[in-house]
């Protein structure tokens, strides 16, 4: 197929590469794949780690090229990637079951459209037509008569309703990776073979003499074999309509994106576009109750925007020239123009809809408990299982071998992992979908997780507590210089800077009609400010230990720059070869929301640690404000790694919550990351969790979707646990001497069957959980 490429070679980006499993000959993307291992100058790259350790020990008869590799570029155009929720190493054009736990693979990108899924339109229709043969075995068998119609009627369902079920089974035992198809393969097809020989050669097998004349003497399991194939059907049927309904969230946000935009002409002209036809850079007018198609800016009139698909928040915001829109938002009552600048994959609602997905293919570190329980748990079964049968073999009651069999069944049945396996993942695939529909953007399972566990949030001021659109305050003069002068020299210096406070300042010497000129020699002191020439004069500006630093004199201005940062105003410094020249001063307002946050915050027992850049005034006046425990003031971006180490050390669990370049490497240390929405893309792809609206009340939101979560993973695994506990010591018989009680087969798969739908079903409730 043209996806696989082999090592060395290169792809385009927007074409996964696969590479082929040499063992099992899965199709895997070297990023995600298990393992890898060199041999002969090639590296060859694996699904699982028992496939590597194989190839490890023997690798010359897995070189055979498969069947698989065979390519059919007509066929193998765009491909869709499937992908297990279990297993996310595994992916492969086209569906299939997963060669580690035999799982219908699901697409890895969901779209908006409902198509209709494979794996359950043939499961369906196994179900049916196994159900329709199923019946009149089961009544057959009641009465032990009529062998060969029993034979004619169960073999279909058997062999070819119960085929997949076989296949995995076989694909579990070859790849060394049992599983609950494992089991269901051996007990069915164990009861199956058995009764084939007992009917068509009945003399090949001992059986007790019968009182009744002319009844068969040899026992048959038919029934039970084809009813509880049907059964097991039943429960995939089920379970695969159960796993659809966990991708809804992602359909409604893909669902959110209008079909077309109405594009200007240069000429004048309107007229209507399909959204992929749409370039960044062309004008669009969206009118009164449309979607906005793409992300942008307002040229042209104004409006109120819903923006709840991102935020949450049913409010509309009000926008008008300048304010970006956000595509997939609804429109209010008012109409405008807006300049296109993301499309396509670019959008923030398709990087939202990527997040997601991904994060739903994560797995939680709970998820370990359950995989550690099911590597040793189906090869304890299979040994429970003969040791059933033994046990009731030597000493159990006639018929003996009977009772052997059914109950040894019985066991390979009621305890297939499967409920245990879906346990996590299923909780983990609602509740990021969840999450992403009320603004909280989950970015992997484990951030997921650990948020329930954070007892303290450290979090930068601007943009985080502050609005982050910093605006100019005041401008103090020393004698011999003016206002303007110290603005315009401040100006002309913080042209070439990217902070916002620079921003701020621009903005207002070009308000002001200011001329600014070109800077000379620009060097940025990280944290402190930034130093060069204007005009042939050497100009510096920033904070007081930038001056410090340099060894120029600020006794004059000290006073003036305390009262303002007692106000809460972030105070700079201006010197003007190498003389302390004037003050500036930028307010970020704090954000409305701020305060409710930090209080609800506070109510949870959580500590407040504050950071900034800002001097310790400035700092203590925010910090008042909002009531924070403890404040960082003057902290430099290389040293907010080391303050959040610092806590981890003294045994506390840390979200760190921020939006900026320089809050990147605190982010990815934190044990949670949390980055602002409307912060730069760096920030974002550190964390581990983005509030879309860059509002602190998505924290809450956050730990109580963790919350939530955690609690479902935690009763699922209880569920899975208990009934496999509690359900292999009844289908052994140990209640049998006590109460003459014995489970039946059928029975037992009728139970596994509801312990994934039930697993399944508490793991939906999490789309409805408030937070």
């Amino acid at each position: 197929m043209d996806n696989l490429v082999p090592p060395g070679s290169f792809a385009s980006p927007s074409s996964p590469v696969f590479q082929i499993d040499p063992v099992c000959h899965m199709n895997v993307m070297p990023e995600t794949a298990a393992g890898s291992h060199p041999y002969k100058g090639r590296m060859y790259y694996f699904c699982s780690r028992r496939c590597m350790e194989r190839f490890r020990a023997n690798p010359e008869p897995f070189l055979v090229s498969p069947k698989s590799e065979i390519r059919n570029p007509k066929s193998e155009i765009s491909p869709t990637i499937y992908t297990c929720p279990m297993h996310p190493q595994i992916r492969q054009p086209g569906p299939g079951a997963c060669p580690i736990c035999g799982m219908a693979l699901e697409p890895e990108m969901v779209t908006a459209e409902d198509e209709e899924n494979p794996e359950l339109a043939d499961m369906t229709r196994r179900f049916w037509i196994g159900a329709v043969s199923s019946v009149p075995v089961l009544f057959l068998g009641m009465s032990e008569r009529l062998p060969l119609i029993q034979l004619l009627l169960a073999t279909p369902v058997v062999v070819w309703a119960g085929w997949p079920l076989f296949q995995r089974g076989w694909a579990s035992i070859r790849n060394r990776s049992p599983n609950m198809f494992t089991l269901i393969a051996i007990g069915t097809g164990t009861a199956y073979v058995y009764s084939l020989v007992a009917t068509l050669f009945p003399h090949l097998i001992p059986s007790p003499p019968q009182e009744t004349p002319g009844a068969f003497h040899v026992p048959i399991y038919f029934e039970a074999a084809a009813v509880i194939t049907t059964l097991v059907l039943l429960g995939q049927v089920l379970e695969l309509r159960a796993r659809s309904r966990t991708g809804a969230a992602i359909k409604a946000l893909l669902r959110l994106a209008p079909k077309t935009a109405r594009v200007l002409s240069r000429d004048g002209s309107e007229r209507d576009k399909p959204l992929d036809q749409v370039q960044p850079g062309d004008k669009l007018r969206v009118r009164p109750g449309e979607k906005v198609p793409v992300d942008g800016v307002i040229l042209e009139g104004q409006s109120s925007v819903d923006e709840s698909m991102i935020s949450g928040e049913p409010i509309p915001t009000q926008k008008g020239p300048g304010d970006r829109v956000i595509g997939g938002t609804i429109n209010g009552s008012g109409g405008f123009v807006m300049r296109a600048e993301r499309v396509g994959r670019d959008t923030l609602l398709q990087q939202i809809v990527a997040m997601v997905s991904q994060a739903q293919r994560s797995r939680a570190p709970i998820q370990r408990v359950a995989d550690a329980v099911a590597a040793y748990f189906v090869p304890a079964v299979i040994i429970a299982a003969v040791i059933t049968f033994s046990v009731w073999l030597a000493v159990g009651p006639e018929p003996r071998f009977s009772h052997a069999m059914l109950n040894a069944v019985a066991v390979l049945i009621i305890a297939c992992p499967c409920a245990l396996g879906l346990a996590t993942p299923m909780s983990v695939i609602v509740a990021v979908g969840r999450g992403a529909t009320a603004g909280v953007l989950v970015k992997n399972a484990e951030a997921l997780e650990i948020m329930e566990k954070v007892d303290t949030l450290v979090v930068d001021k601007t943009g985080t507590l502050t609005e982050g659109k910093p605006r100019l305050a005041s401008v103090v003069a020393v004698p011999g210089f003016s206002e303007a002068e110290v603005l315009r020299l401040a100006g002309s210096l913080e042209r070439g800077s990217e902070h916002p406070l620079a921003a701020a300042i621009v903005s207002a010497a070009g308000e002001r009609k200011l001329q600014l000129s070109e800077a000379r020699d620009f060097r940025s002191v990280t944290g402190k400010g930034i130093t060069g020439y204007v005009e042939g004069r050497s100009v510096a500006f920033g904070s007081l230990s930038l001056l410090e630093e340099l060894k120029i004199d600020t006794l004059g201005l000290r006073q003036k720059a305390e009262d303002l940062g007692k106000d809460g105003q972030t105070v700079m410094f201006i010197a003007v070869d190498g003389k302390a020249t004037g003050l500036v001063s930028v307010t970020d307002p704090i954000k409305e929301s701020t305060a409710e946050a930090i209080s609800r915050l506070r109510r949870e027992g959580l500590r407040i640690v504050m950071l900034t850049g800002d001097g310790q005034t400035t700092a203590q006046a925010v910090a008042g404000k909002l009531a924070i425990d403890e404040v960082k003031a003057e902290v430099l971006p290389q040293t907010k790694g080391e303050i959040i180490r610092h806590l981890q050390k003294q045994g506390r669990t840390v979200a760190m919550a921020g939006d900026g370049i320089n809050d990147a490497p605190a982010l990815a240390q934190a044990n949670v990351g949390i980055a602002m929405g409307s912060g730069t893309d760096v920030a974002i792809q550190s964390a581990g969790i983005t509030l879309l609206k860059g509002d602190l009340r998505g924290i809450v939101r956050a730990r109580a979707l963790s919350r939530a979560t955690m609690k479902n993973i935690r009763q699922n695994l209880f569920l899975a646990f208990i009934y496999n506990t509690a359900g292999i010591p009844i289908a052994a018989g140990v209640l049998y001497p006590f109460f003459g009680i014995l489970l039946s087969p059928m029975i037992a798969s009728a139970a596994m069957t509801f312990s994934s739908v039930s697993v399944i079903a508490n793991a939906l409730r999490l789309r409805k959980v408030e937070i």
